[in-house]
């Protein structure tokens, strides 16, 4: 499993990425993704009120979050190229440039 982290403003995200020999999480409502690699990761976007507090860049947002859906893929890079992309665009849905996200891949450790 790889998490895979987004940061910006001084805040960051962090989804996983599910390789072929490991069993994605299951819950009501999410879809079975017949895929070899299995993105799972938060959805958000700035409210008006409501939601949680949150400070990016100094400033202080109110973000509502979506379930997470997982995202089916037959190949490695096109699964961490999407979660670079989905990374960015939930940066995006609070007034960062895309370009402004940093992302990085953490590759699990031997113990």
């Amino acid at each position: 499993m790889l998490q895979i982290r987004g940061v910006a403003g001084g805040t960051g995200v962090t989804g996983t990425l599910y390789e072929p020999s490991e069993e994605p999480p299951s819950y009501r409502g999410a879809p079975d993704p017949d895929a070899p690699y299995v993105w799972v990761c938060d959805s958000f976007y700035q409210v008006a009120t409501g939601g949680q507090a949150q400070t990016i860049a100094g400033e202080e947002i109110r973000v509502a979050f979506e379930s997470p859906t997982p995202r089916g893929f037959e190949e490695r890079d096109r699964a961490i190229t999407a979660a670079t992309e989905h990374l960015r665009t939930q940066f995006a849905r609070l007034g960062v440039p895309e370009e402004e996200v940093s992302v990085e891949v953490l590759e699990p450790t031997e113990a």
